[in-house]
């Protein structure tokens, strides 16, 4: 998912895998647009996620996007702002059965509008298990790589510190 498109495609494909009543959804959409001959827009799009989300008597649905401050944050318009609105309308329709999980650095923007919006809120750098994690891929790499191998072990280990400083759980 780079931009608001692609977001919504994928979340529209995905479901529409998942449902013959979402892909009845889908297959409205790819009729009301000439069985495929023209793109729909993203507004068109977005209306049918919410129509599959809104269907009735609908089992749990966990939505999960990943890596959101990878969406591009400069150009116009800006992906990331409107990938960022497409969630606060998602979230805003309060479907109790609609659960999103949003995975991103803190970035300054994200946290922006994110923060208000989270019921829960699990920042990794701070957790053990994720920075052990990262020192032992770090280290595993720095070891078995055939090139590495060849440099002096101060050069390694200042490599390993170094890494292990800058990623602070990232």
């Amino acid at each position: 998912m780079q931009d608001v498109r692609g977001l919504l495609s994928s979340l529209i494909y995905q479901l529409s895998s998942q449902s013959n009543d979402f892909s009845a959804v889908l297959s409205e959409l790819y009729s009301s647009y000439d069985r495929g001959s023209r793109q729909p827009s993203n507004d068109a799009l977005m209306e049918c996620l919410k129509k599959m989300l809104g269907l009735p008597e609908q089992a749990p649905v966990y939505l999960i996007i990943d890596a959101l401050d990878e969406c591009p944050n400069s150009g116009y318009p800006i992906a990331r702002r409107q990938v960022l609105v497409i969630i606060q309308e998602l979230i805003d329709l309060g479907l109790p059965h609609v659960h999103l999980c949003i995975t991103s650095r803190p970035e300054v923007d994200i946290r922006e509008v994110l923060q208000p919006l989270a019921t829960h809120n699990v920042p990794l750098h701070e957790q053990m298990g994720q920075n052990q994690d990262i020192a032992d891929y770090i280290m595993s790499f720095v070891h078995s790589d055939q090139r590495m191998r060849r440099w002096r072990v101060e050069d390694r280990q200042l490599v390993i510190d170094t890494l292990l400083k800058k990623t602070r759980g990232m």
